[in-house]
């Protein structure tokens, strides 16, 4: 093999390859304007310029995704911060729309009702063991509230004062057994009183009982207060029939009464200070 490489024939070879790579290499520059040291190391370091401008470009893309993810994480907390907003704002326009109503059903009452007297108050207690049958408002004796003065929600009766103070006051709904209230039926004229239970307070429900077994009261009819007493002026409406139910003891029936007022929720109310036929025969 070495005796080979020294043969003529073998340098001849060898001299025509170097002859056609120096052709190919002046034929590359004359091309490209460029040096020949400049073409050999182009050639050399071109994958390593393909590698740098491969990684050049996933860094841009990753620069762009990560501006993206942070641009988009900042577009969901504005957006979860609007909701927020308007989450409140709805609640603000419920509160005020359920304002308006007490309003307007206040109004209408006092313009049917010149007579009345009243003092706006705002519930600041209740009782943890009766929620919804006794409740603490602000108004006392300073504001003209005295015990016996009935307390309303719009046009619909929610209970009675029971104690006084300066500023404040003790109030019991009808929701708590111990309030008895002479009551009709507007369509049938039925007299009778109405009271609950702790079973039905806690639905919601107050109870008509001793109705005669012939009653023609029914399901959905209006129960109002019927004034007599002199502690409830007439026709505060009370609720709406749900049932009547006959009696398993005697022969008699009672109607199940659904009030409109959601007493644990309620929050202000009017004392009726004074109005015409307060006091009179007053017992409950």
């Amino acid at each position: 093999m070495n005796r080979f490489y020294r043969t003529k024939t073998f340098k001849i070879f060898t001299a025509v390859i170097a002859v056609l790579i120096l052709g190919a290499v002046t034929a590359a520059v004359l091309h490209s304007n460029t040096s020949p040291a400049n073409s050999v190391v182009s050639t050399i370091f071109s994958p390593l310029q393909r590698a740098s401008s491969f990684l050049s470009q996933k860094l841009s893309e990753f620069s762009i995704n990560f501006k993206s993810s942070a641009t988009l994480s900042k577009q969901v907390d504005e957006l979860n911060a609007e909701i927020e907003e308007l989450r409140a704002q709805l609640i603000d326009y419920e509160q005020m729309k359920n304002q308006n109503e007490l309003y307007r059903e206040f109004l209408e009452l006092k313009e049917d009702n010149p007579d009345y007297k009243f003092s706006e108050a705002a519930v600041i207690g209740r009782d943890s063991a009766n929620p919804l049958s006794t409740f603490v408002l602000n108004k006392g004796s300073t504001d003209d509230v005295s015990v016996n003065d009935p307390v309303i929600y719009g046009k619909y009766l929610v209970g009675v004062v029971t104690s006084v103070s300066l500023t404040q006051c003790t109030i019991k709904t009808i929701m708590n057994p111990d309030v008895n209230v002479s009551a009709y039926e507007v369509r049938t004229r039925d007299l009778g009183f109405v009271t609950s239970t702790p079973a039905l307070a806690k639905d919601g429900f107050c109870i008509m009982p001793g109705l005669p077994d012939t009653t023609a009261i029914s399901p959905g009819g209006m129960v109002c207060t019927s004034g007599v007493g002199g502690i409830y002026p007439r026709d505060l409406i009370i609720g709406t029939v749900a049932k009547v139910t006959d009696s398993t003891t005697d022969i008699s029936a009672s109607a199940t009464i659904e009030t409109p007022v959601d007493f644990g929720a309620l929050t202000d109310v009017f004392i009726i200070t004074e109005f015409e036929g307060q006091g009179a025969s007053a017992q409950q």
